[in-house]
């Protein structure tokens, strides 16, 4: 049978026999020989489809593509391949990866999108057709696994000599997720084309000698760096050899600031670096170069602040040795002062086990792109003072046992992306700041609301409390009462409630044995706390006294009992009031009042209201002593004492001083024949009050020209004799005791000249009185004589000049005549009547006059005849 296909299905075969076969090709020109006979082969088993493979994992390869792993089924001989299938995450849009069926158990999956999530799934191929899908891989984020690093740059001639020279290079920007573990370096003549490797071993450092080289011939140099995906593509080729500080960096690059990384020179000079002077240029290709810091640093690294945002700029260090300043470093990169997409900083804490730490959170964190902490940028973390620990999006570095020795500069960066990266300064004042707040989170303490008080209730019982935040049920208590643990007992009882964190001592009658000091041993879960009360001396025995008073006073007021005791005030007319009110009284109350025990009649009470009152409208030294109320009935009685006596008496006298010095009314000014009285009245003055004249300001002193006085409603000052230095303001000071009070009269202008012109009528007026002529004593108003006697009747008289001297006889003037004897001195005159008739009886008078006035003086003469009765009220003469 003729067919076209190397392969045809043989049937009708019988089952148990054993059949070889043989093929012939056939062509235009006729049929070949037949080939070799096959093995012997008989019919066996169907053949069926095979079951679907298994364990189906993706591995990252790089950013488009993804290695993607299964194991065969069991039964493996009839597969002839497997078909494999992808879908983004949560779709069900399944593409085939395969045309052809792969033979092995690995295929690398390309043409993928970059930082798309894909799960995969994969079938067997047999000869009786395809096996159902295998289960589906875990979920695979598309992204560079490892690739080979960027090539190295800044290739620089350290030092040169014959035959020798010492290159140096910056590392390459980008590790390609592994570290560089080596680097490979070619040479070549310059204007040659051929390159020759110079070492067959890579070399770990980044400075490299290249030896038998030719004098005078120019070399040009290119670098390879590798890791473990293999070497990567060379530098450029070196152009200019320069002696610098090299692989100068960028870190922590924020709108504002950016910190500068650099490594020492590979190549010093003659002497040691002793620092470093760092210049920057705004803008990508400017040559305006400022200065960064005025005196070199010792450090390799720097931060750059006051940078402007979004804008770009470029930088480069010089080293400093004994010999100068060498040769600025090539330019870095221009950079962009902008804070980079998922930046964040480093933050510093206590964790919840009271543990100090340093925080950092990343958006990328994954295997590969890991977070790399260090000290000052360099210096590795010392594992037995910090351990590293990976959380989900971020790494804590936790300090063992945090002293000065961990203080300085901590960096951390992104192992894969050098651009994240920030650092924090552990300063002294971090230290002991969160070494205080570690001590608290390790040894929380309960709260306190308010401390131990004392509260005394109205029947005498006496309550010490005190209140915490609230805790949980879980909480305890002990009471510790003088270095003993007490519990509630009838006496004293304990309460304490959790919720409101209240604990309660309720002591019914406080007594000697109470004293002393009372804590509270508290504690919740970790938390605790105690407190201390020492409840002895002064607090004690005042609280003991009024417990005491307390108890007596809800025993008295069973019965009638003094609402208000009795006390003392001063009203406004400085009349002194001593009250006291009275309650739960009834018909059969009685009150009484005594002082020094004898009793008070003058007092008023008023039932209706129950209140009692004495007043004293003027205090003197009599009103002082002991003042005792008593109310009493047939269901009890009640005292109250006011002791008006020592420091009381005098701080009513000083009340009531106040109040009279408050009633003072203005200064006035009187003329008087002697001068000016200038007074103030009063309610009434007594003599506690202090008193104190001024003028000008300066205090008057007793002298000859002044003199002050006072009485019980005025106080004054007189000066005497005024002249127009006497002008002037004058003030009166009433001191009370506590308090000064003032009056002021402004004697000037019109107001002295008025008073001074008062003054001046007065004293003339003084005058004339003090000089007119006046019958001084001598003559009774009636005399009685008998008759026949004789009469003398004498007078005495002042006057200057000397009066003129006129007796009359009912009003006429008696002349010198033989019944009358008339006398006449300058200070004294009589008349004598010699044998008195009736006829002599009648009014006498005597007149004296000068040029400053007159006066007459009369008297009546009764006489009466011998056996009669003189007239009663006359004055009996002869």
């Amino acid at each position: 049978m003729m067919v076209n296909s190397p392969r045809f299905p043989v049937f009708d075969l019988v089952k148990g026999k054993q059949y070889c076969f043989r093929v012939r090709s056939i062509n235009k020109y006729g049929v070949s020989d037949p080939s070799e006979p096959s093995t012997p082969i008989s019919l066996g088993k169907p053949q069926t489809v095979p079951a679907p493979p298994h364990s189906v994992m993706a591995i990252r390869d790089t950013d488009t593509s993804v290695l993607l792993q299964w194991k065969e089924p069991k039964e493996k001989d009839d597969i002839q391949g497997y078909y494999l299938y992808y879908t983004e995450t949560g779709k069900q849009d399944w593409k085939t990866v395969n045309n052809k069926p792969v033979t092995k158990t690995r295929f690398t999956v390309h043409g993928l999108k970059n930082r798309r999530e894909y799960v995969f799934r994969v079938k067997s191929v047999g000869r009786a057709g395809n096996s159902n899908y295998s289960d589906e891989s875990r979920p695979i984020l598309v992204k560079s696994a490892i690739s080979v690093p960027s090539a190295p740059s800044g290739i620089t001639l350290l030092l040169c000599t014959g035959s020798e020279m010492v290159l140096g290079w910056r590392a390459p920007t980008c590790n390609g997720g592994d570290p560089v573990h080596g680097y490979y370096l070619d040479k070549r003549e310059k204007d040659m084309d051929t390159w020759r490797e110079v070492n067959v071993k890579s070399t770990k450092e980044r400075q490299f000698k290249v030896c038998n080289l030719t004098s005078g011939h120019f070399y040009q140099f290119h670098v390879f760096a590798a890791n473990m995906a293999g070497v990567g593509k060379p530098s450029e080729a070196s152009e200019a050899f320069l002696c610098c500080p090299c692989d100068v960096e960028f870190r922590e690059v924020r709108n504002n600031s950016l910190a500068l990384l650099w490594a020492a020179p590979l190549y010093e000079g003659r002497s040691p670096v002793t620092g470093y002077l760092l210049e920057i240029s705004q803008g990508d290709k400017s040559d305006n170069w400022t200065a960064l810091n005025e005196r070199p640093i010792s450090d390799t690294h720097y931060k750059v602040s006051g940078l402007q945002a979004g804008q770009t700029y470029r930088l480069r260090v010089s080293a400093v040795n004994e010999a100068g300043v060498g040769r600025a470093s090539m330019p870095t990169e221009p950079v962009t002062a902008q804070t980079r997409p998922g930046a964040k900083d480093i933050e510093i804490g206590v964790d919840n086990d009271g543990f100090i730490f340093l925080g950092y959170e990343a958006d990328e964190k994954d295997d590969q792109n890991m977070i790399l902490w260090s000290k000052n940028y360099t210096e590795s973390i010392d594992a037995a003072r910090a351990r590293e620990e990976t959380k989900k999006n971020g790494s804590v570095l936790t300090f063992i046992d945090p002293s000065e020795e961990d203080l300085g500069l901590y960096t951390v960066e992104m192992s894969n992306n050098p651009d994240l990266s920030s650092s924090y300064d552990f300063t002294a004042e971090d230290l002991e700041r969160l070494k205080e707040l570690s001590w608290q989170v390790r040894n929380p303490l309960i709260a306190l609301k308010s401390g131990w008080q004392v509260d005394v209730s109205e029947k005498g019982d006496v309550r010490l409390w005190l209140q915490t935040e609230s805790l949980s049920d879980a909480a305890e208590l002990r009471l510790i009462f003088n270095d003993r643990e007490i519990t509630s007992t009838p006496h004293r009882k304990i309460t304490f409630d959790k919720a409101q964190g209240l604990v309660e001592i309720l002591l019914e009658q406080l007594s000697q044995e109470d004293e002393g000091q009372y804590t509270a041993q508290l504690k919740d879960g970790r938390a605790k706390n105690q407190f201390t009360f020492v409840f002895v001396d002064q607090k004690f025995r005042q609280t003991l006294a009024l417990a005491d008073k307390n108890r007596r006073d809800h025993q008295r007021k069973s019965g009638p009992y003094f609402q208000e005791y009795l006390s003392w005030s001063v009203n406004e007319d400085c009349e002194v009031i001593i009250k006291c009110k009275v309650t739960n009284t009834n018909k059969d109350t009685s009150l009484k009042w005594f002082k020094d025990g004898v009793a008070v009649t003058q007092l008023v009470y008023e039932q209706s209201s129950g209140v009692s009152t004495l007043t004293i409208p003027q205090v003197t030294k009599k009103e002082s002593g002991s003042y005792r109320a008593v109310v009493s009935d047939g269901r009890g009685e009640d005292v109250s004492i006011l002791e008006l006596l020592d420091d009381e008496y005098d701080e009513l006298l000083q009340q009531l001083s106040k109040q009279c010095a408050l009633s003072a009314s203005p200064l006035k000014i009187q003329s008087t024949a002697e001068g000016f009285k200038l007074y103030c009245s009063l309610k009434y003055y007594i003599c506690y009050m202090k008193t104190s004249w001024y003028f000008k300001e300066k205090k008057i002193d007793q002298e000859a020209k002044t003199k002050p006085g006072s009485n019980m409603q005025n106080v004054w000052i007189e000066i005497f004799n005024p002249t127009e230095n006497d002008k002037g303001k004058y003030t009166l000071e009433m001191f009370d005791g506590k308090e000064t009070h003032k009056r002021h009269l402004d004697l000037s202008e019109q107001v002295f000249a008025d008073a001074l012109l008062e003054y001046q009528r007065l004293k003339q007026a003084a005058i004339a009185e003090k000089n007119r002529a006046k019958v001084t004593k001598g003559l009774p108003d009636v005399v009685a004589i008998m008759e026949g006697k004789s009469l003398c009747l004498t007078c005495y008289i002042d006057g200057e000049p000397t009066p003129e001297i006129v007796w009359l006889r009912n009003d006429k003037e008696i002349v010198n005549e033989t019944h009358f004897t008339l006398t006449k001195e300058p200070k004294c005159s009589t008349i004598n009547i010699n044998n008195v008739s009736l006829e002599d009886s009648g009014k006498y008078s005597i007149f004296v006059r000068n040029q400053y006035g007159s006066e007459t003086v009369d008297v009546t003469v009764s006489v009466y005849m011998r056996g009669e009765k003189p007239p009663v009220h006359a004055v009996l003469m002869g």
